[in-house]
């Protein structure tokens, strides 16, 4: 099960906005994105150092 059309997304979007408001949503994505960053980052440390 996952999201299977852009639809999903317009919708869980729509929500997020009515939910946390247009000034939270961009601090939102932005810590988000962030959080993905260093998640992937780690994961490639840890695998490049499992190569050793």
């Amino acid at each position: 099960m996952g999201i299977e059309s852009p639809v999903h997304l317009l919708f869980l979007g729509a929500v997020a906005l009515m939910v946390l408001g247009p000034k939270r949503l961009p601090e939102l994505a932005r810590a988000l994105g962030k959080g993905m960053r260093e998640f992937r980052e780690s994961i490639d440390l840890k695998s490049h150092d499992d190569e050793r």
